[in-house]
């Protein structure tokens, strides 16, 4: 019995970490998406996670949220020194979100200033 339920334990730890292991080093997707630097914040009561938002139309009606890891401490200079300005971001897609992590699948890898294209000269 004892044997039985040690087993079984060792291979839901096993399905659990190959399932971490998935969700972390595989990339559903990668991309990049440009918009207005409308919010960007340290938050969590147990796990303290990077999340920002970016708009990407006039009106604000198309938000895109992202999270940052904590070990990518340039993006995270760059994102607040760039706040309320127009950047691109350089991201890549998980395919589940990890709460300690962040709150979102889309994680920032590089940030850059853009010029808005709605105030162009």
């Amino acid at each position: 019995m004892k044997k039985t339920l040690a087993i079984i334990i060792i291979g839901i730890i096993g399905l659990f970490f190959m399932w971490y292991a998935t969700v972390y080093y595989t990339s559903y997707s990668k991309g990049v998406r440009s918009g207005e630097l409308i919010k960007f914040s340290n938050k969590g009561l147990v796990f303290k996670t990077w999340e920002g938002e970016i708009s990407q139309g006039i009106s604000g009606a198309q938000i895109f949220s992202f999270s940052v890891e904590d070990k990518n401490e340039e993006v995270i200079k760059k994102l607040e020194k760039f706040q309320g300005r127009y950047v691109k971001l350089i991201y890549k897609e998980r395919f589940a979100t990890i709460s300690w992590l962040g709150d979102s699948k889309y994680f920032i890898v590089d940030v850059e200033k853009e010029e808005s294209p709605h105030f162009r000269k």
